[in-house]
């Protein structure tokens, strides 16, 4: 079915490609595609009735037809933590992190084109997904990871069946070796940073909160962001819903204070973030030094008035304490937003507002913060 499958559209210059047969990023400019696709607003959208996966949101989704790959993903649990701010338990999701809600939607996609191999780079967690996704498609898998991963993250991507090809240096220095890698023939790109499917189920986070709130959205979605993948994808789901009368919440995007390069450019006012050093941060997969997406995040955050928050190691070191001792073990990124916004915050960040607040993924693949 793969004439079924929307094109790409690059939002930089207008650039279109058939989705079969398109590079993995613009030829003109080289930057991330957009998918030129929009869900209609006045059709049936009744996650009731469909499968106990993401797939219940298909008439919102991409890809129409039959679909084959899941592991019964999504519809993770909302809880409180406080009377105004509740957490949405991604780290729940089959792989122990939201990436899940990507990789289901690339590996599909891969299936239908049938590519001999698929690539993808990682800090861990999205390499992990791509792995078990394309386990369960039945495809040939490679994932490109930073030295110093965490071994319980490689091992994870290994036990899959997918090889680990381990490069020198940081995060920018793994992306450029599987971009190398992907232009090879015969190979699928599975980014989850410039294949716009990805951002089609990251989209299904906020989709499910709308449902658990029964119809509706809090005031506030505070995400955390390196590449901006989750946030990109709830800014996609609150257009499309706010497109059916539900009124949109304000989009508070978390950095690791060490490197916020989209943080300072909001501060700036610039419609483009700066690339910054790659240092050393608790929050690894969020250090995301040159994000290719940032001028689309800095303007879905200033398009929904929202902002930027930072937060410091020892805040996220204490957050990640705090959120375990609440019976809520993740890794340090993914404390990051409670970092930003919970007890350990200065003033109010939220302004009285309410607010749902992802925890992305399991503390059982990096283990509790070493104290300083």
């Amino acid at each position: 079915m793969t004439h079924a499958l929307p094109g790409y559209l690059c939002p930089e210059d207008g650039t279109r490609a058939d989705a079969r047969t398109a590079p993995w990023c613009c030829p003109l400019c080289a930057g991330p595609w957009d998918l030129d696709f929009t869900p209609d607003p006045a059709g049936a959208l009744d996650p009731t009735s469909g499968p106990p996966s993401l797939w219940r949101y298909a008439a919102a989704l991409p890809l129409p037809g039959a679909f084959a790959v899941s592991l019964a993903e999504g519809y993770t649990p909302l809880v409180p933590l406080t009377d105004r701010i509740h957490a949405k338990l991604d780290f729940l999701m089959p792989t122990l992190s939201f990436k899940d809600r990507g990789a289901v939607m690339l590996a599909e996609v891969a299936r239908r084109l049938a590519p001999a191999r698929v690539i993808a780079d990682s800090s861990g967690n999205a390499g992990t997904s791509v792995a078990a996704y394309c386990a369960r498609a039945g495809l040939n898998c490679e994932v490109f990871v930073p030295e110093g991963t965490s071994e319980k993250k490689t091992e994870q991507i290994r036990a899959h069946g997918a090889d680990v090809r381990i490069v020198p240096g940081g995060r920018e220095a793994t992306a450029l070796a599987a971009r190398a890698a992907a232009d090879a023939p015969g190979v699928f790109y599975a980014s989850h940073v410039y294949n716009p499917y990805f951002l089609h189920g990251t989209k299904t986070y906020a989709y499910e909160i709308w449902e658990a709130l029964g119809g509706r959205l809090p005031e506030a979605l505070v995400v955390p962001v390196g590449n901006g993948t989750l946030l990109l994808g709830a800014a996609l789901a609150v257009e499309e819903l706010a497109r059916r009368g539900v009124r949109p919440p304000a989009l508070i995007a978390v950095q690791a204070e060490a490197v916020a390069p989209l943080a300072a450019a909001f501060a700036a006012g610039a419609e483009d973030a700066e690339p910054v050093a790659q240092l050393p941060t608790l929050a690894e997969g969020i250090a995301i030094p040159a994000p290719p997406r940032a001028r689309q995040v800095l303007a879905a955050v200033r398009k929904s008035g929202g902002t930027f928050l930072t937060v410091p190691d020892d805040r996220l070191r204490a957050a990640q304490r705090d959120l375990a001792r609440r019976g809520l073990f993740v890794e340090p990124t993914a404390a990051a937003c409670w970092a930003a916004v919970g007890p350990g915050a200065p003033d109010d960040p939220l302004q009285g507002r309410t607010a749902v607040l992802p925890l992305c993924g399991a503390g059982a693949k990096s283990g509790l913060a070493a104290a300083p």
